[in-house]
């Protein structure tokens, strides 16, 4: 255990104490989480303009550290500098590109042990392992993304293999092709059994991937007719699973024809994803999602300000990367009204902490423990996928989260650069409470504390003192209302 003997138990709750006067005294860049709509007044055209840097100081630190919490899973120190040797656009172009190298070998391994143990809940300390250390961050982000829009559990498809493969699937699309994206995961068996399409027969069609289709994954709820729905139904049956495979039974297919939305003669599944694809609401719902994963949890931004990312999702022949690039790139991601409108997910928070920190641990135990903050990969609540945004925070997750940090820093396994966490202080050339703050706002914080805030913080943490000064400061940190921002 790194720091001394003064540590708190690994287990042992933070104080409530410290945790209510910390949220208490919430500065007041809390206000970004209100409900007041800046994005109403946002004029399109600045918007998703190309943000262009009015000097090199506003290319700095922070600002690359909030590009990349947001297309990534944060940065070390070393990382941001190295962000900032290259130009917004450059950077983001880099992140965009297909992914090269090789996957270390380690997590090859941890893999294959989970698929011939059948441990879809191992899956999760293979997942993030890939997130913490893969060569597009990005990638996997969107890989996150689209687990979390077409949400499918291990909990009903039972098969681990299924979901590892269907992973793959996400990961391969993540920044591709929508079109070929749905077609894939309408055949994916993992899906189809997720949402029992694999039973769906002709004298007994079943609707429920044909609902999610419409009204979760591609169209959004009001953009369809029940009507709809059961042509569509119809038009996938047949469509099973054998032995862990996608199998068309021609003889438990409806061949009739069918009228879905404004398409006539639809006889196939294959053509009835495209007429949904062909729909004018796709794009807009595509697009708001994207908004609201990248830019701001709420609120809602109005129709008019989406209508260029969608036109441009059209145009490009839904494409994924094209709409990224304009919106990681664009003047909103990176202005105040922007900062702070995010919730970090439980994993978003795992992940900047430990890279922020460089640390390395026990992967098993945060993926056991982000399950306990409410974001278990491979095993989403519902078909509708996380809630996230204001559903991550509550009393309960709030100090998990708090306490996450303290067993993080207290862990036996844990190394921080391969060092204790008073080497790395000292390597960051951390010296002082007001010294550790700059640093957290620097990686950390999304948004600048108050200077009350400030003051409160440095108190907190002067009282903290003894050998394990650096722990106790950082926990104190977790705990800020601020801290649980992106």
């Amino acid at each position: 255990m790194h720091g001394g003997s003064r540590c708190r138990a690994e287990h042992e709750p933070v104080a409530s104490a410290e945790l209510t006067f910390l949220i208490a005294h919430a500065g007041p860049s809390m206000q970004t989480m209100q409900p007041s709509n800046p994005f109403e007044t946002l004029d399109p055209a600045w918007a998703w303009a190309p943000w262009q840097p009015a000097a090199t100081r506003d290319w700095n630190v922070r600002s690359a550290a909030a590009l990349l919490r947001r297309a990534g899973f944060g940065a070390s120190t070393a990382e941001l500098k190295q962000a900032l040797s290259q130009t917004p656009a450059d950077m983001i172009a880099g992140m965009l590109k297909p992914l090269t190298g090789t996957i270390s070998a380690s997590a090859d391994d941890m893999a294959r042990g989970m698929l011939a143990a059948n441990n879809a809940r191992g899956l999760s300390a293979w997942w993030l392992h890939k997130m913490l250390t893969g060569t597009s961050p990005l990638q996997e982000k969107m890989t996150l993304f689209w687990h979390g829009h077409f949400a499918t559990a291990a909990d009903k498809v039972k098969t681990a293999q299924l979901m590892y493969d269907q992973n793959q699937l996400l990961r391969t699309h993540a920044l591709g092709s929508l079109q070929q994206m749905v077609h894939a995961i309408a055949k994916d068996p993992a899906m189809l059994i997720y949402l029992d399409s694999d039973v769906n027969r002709k004298a007994h069609p079943n609707e429920n991937f044909a609902r999610e289709l419409m009204e979760l994954f591609c169209l959004g709820e009001g953009n369809y007719t029940e009507r709809d729905v059961q042509e569509l139904a119809r038009c996938f049956t047949g469509w099973e699973v054998r032995r862990n495979q996608f199998r068309f039974n021609s003889y438990q297919h409806d061949a009739g024809s069918k009228h879905i939305l404004t398409a006539e003669d639809v006889e196939s599944g294959e053509q009835a994803i495209d007429a949904v694809l062909r729909s004018p609401h796709l794009a807009q719902f595509i697009v708001g999602k994207l908004f609201r994963f990248f830019i701001a949890d709420e609120p809602k931004p109005p129709a008019d300000l989406l209508r260029p990312l969608a036109e441009q999702l059209v145009s490009e022949g839904l494409r994924i990367s094209g709409v990224l690039g304009t919106l990681l790139g664009s003047q909103l991601m990176f202005a105040a009204s922007a900062r702070g409108r995010k919730i970090r997910s439980p994993i978003d928070w795992a992940c900047n902490w430990i890279n922020a920190l460089e640390i390395t641990t026990n992967l098993k135990k945060i993926s056991d423990r982000l399950n306990e903050l409410g974001q278990a990969v491979f095993f989403p609540p519902n078909v509708k996928g996380w809630d996230g945004g204001r559903a991550w925070i509550n009393s309960s997750t709030l100090v998990g989260r708090t306490n996450f940090v303290r067993e993080l820093l207290t862990d036996e396994s844990t190394r921080f650069a391969e060092g204790s966490l008073t080497d790395f202080m000292r390597s960051q050339r951390i010296d002082s409470i007001p010294r550790l703050i700059e640093w957290l706002e620097d990686t950390l914080l999304a948004v600048p504390l108050s200077e009350r805030t400030r003051e409160q913080l440095a108190v907190a943490m002067d009282k903290a003192g003894g050998t394990s000064r650096w722990e106790d400061c950082l926990v104190l940190a977790a705990s800020l209302a601020e801290m649980q921002l992106s």
